[in-house]
């Protein structure tokens, strides 16, 4: 995968760049992740201190957070770099879209794994925080500013905080379009009231024939 292929995922996802130079020069996002792929090649070559250089000025430059040690797939994308942090040990799939503030961080101080690994066609919007080694399955949703601290299915859709699968509908296709993910609180709240007006009913009705009877 070259560096080009990096550009031309900006352009198939993010609409505001108009062309293949001003996707490469005004995308934070876009630059986080070169800088990382470079610093991840050092990084495998034991060069650890050059490694961490390029991510210090990778993170100055993009305000994005990579660990050179992280492992990243093709078709990475990053709308906005502001507050992402990505961990040591963290694995990023295939064609993975995440939004400014994600974490994918860490609840251990010792060595080995101990970041999250993010499967295939996988969505993250803006401030979600997925901790410790758990395994994020391929075509997941998780909503913005939820927080995942366990292992989540392929083919599901997560929100809440803690986060919770709320949907599992087998869709394989990449969907940013966070506004139509449900939302378990108000959900319940519906059910509630649905609750409420059937009791309502019925005890309307045995009013009704109370009255009847006398």
């Amino acid at each position: 995968m070259s560096w080009k292929d990096d550009v031309y995922t900006v352009l198939e996802r993010d609409p505001a760049p108009k062309s293949f130079k001003e996707a490469l020069l005004f995308s934070p996002g876009l630059h986080a992740i070169l800088l990382h792929r470079i610093s991840h090649r050092l990084y495998l070559k034991g060069q650890y201190l050059l490694a961490r250089a390029i991510n210090y000025f990778a993170r100055i430059l993009t305000g994005a957070d990579i660990h050179p040690g992280a492992k990243i797939g093709k078709g990475f994308f990053i709308d906005h770099a502001t507050g992402v942090v990505i961990g040591e040990t963290a694995e990023i799939g295939d064609n993975v879209c995440i939004f400014q503030g994600v974490t994918l961080g860490g609840v251990s101080t010792e060595k080995g794994k101990r970041h999250p690994t993010i499967g295939n066609n996988v969505v993250i919007g803006a401030n979600a925080t997925i901790l410790g080694n758990i395994k994020i399955g391929d075509n997941v949703k998780i909503g913005a500013g939820s927080v995942v601290v366990k292992d989540v299915p392929p083919n599901s859709t997560v929100v809440g905080v803690p986060g919770k699968v709320v949907k599992k509908d087998g869709v394989t296709k990449l969907d940013l379009r966070h506004d139509l993910l449900p939302d378990p609180v108000v959900d319940a709240f519906m059910n509630i009231s649905n609750s409420i007006a059937e009791l309502e009913h019925r005890v309307a009705e045995l009013e009704r024939l109370v009255k009847k009877e006398k």
